[in-house]
């Protein structure tokens, strides 16, 4: 089993900025996928950022230039700097690790950190 623990949310004025952090542990393995997903009251949870373990990174439209993750791959954390911050970002905001444990890949979730940017 993974557990994933995050910190770092808030409330912030639109402009501000937050940074969020994601502690990894338990059965991790080595090449493995971490990313941040957000879910607002009453929308479908959505991929925010995804990084792989060699640092491929991806963006959903609506955060690029404004959002950077990164992670360390010797702590096993993950991190997410949020810049510019909008309403629109309000949303409880997860983190995820998808890794292969044979036969199939599996996804593990954090418990959910709320993000609440005012206007």
């Amino acid at each position: 089993q993974v557990q994933l623990v995050e910190s770092g949310g808030g409330l912030v004025q639109a402009g501000g900025s937050l940074r969020l952090s994601c502690a990894a542990s338990g059965s991790i393995g080595v090449l493995y996928t971490m990313s941040w997903y957000r879910q607002a009251p009453g929308k479908q949870r959505e991929l925010v950022a995804s990084i792989t373990h060699g640092g491929n990174t991806n963006y959903a439209d609506s955060v690029k230039g404004r959002f950077t993750i990164s992670r360390d791959n010797a702590q096993n954390t993950l991190s997410l700097q949020m810049n510019s911050l909008k309403p629109e970002d309000t949303a409880v905001y997860y983190c995820n690790l998808n890794q292969f444990q044979f036969p199939r890949w599996k996804d593990y979730w954090g418990q959910g950190t709320q993000v609440t940017v005012s206007s």
